[in-house]
């Protein structure tokens, strides 16, 4: 497993999504190892800020995209 926290400056929004869909698949795995939880979950903990930081950086700049189109 990758060091998400330090490298989700690299990633895509999609490639963050898929690492986290791998996630849970590892996580509703019946065979799931517990000693891995911990590090899945502060993978998931990394991946969803940085899938929340690019939502809202991505929103920001949408809205000033049309509120200058709309000064046009």
């Amino acid at each position: 497993m990758s060091n998400t926290a330090e490298n989700t400056q690299e990633l895509t929004y999609t490639q963050a999504m898929q690492q986290l869909e791998e996630i849970v698949a590892n996580l509703q795995n019946p065979n799931c190892d517990i000693d891995l939880l911990r590090d899945y979950t502060k993978q998931s903990l990394a991946l969803l800020k940085f899938c929340k930081t690019r939502l809202t950086q991505t929103d920001e700049e949408l809205t000033k995209l049309l509120e200058e189109l709309e000064k046009e």
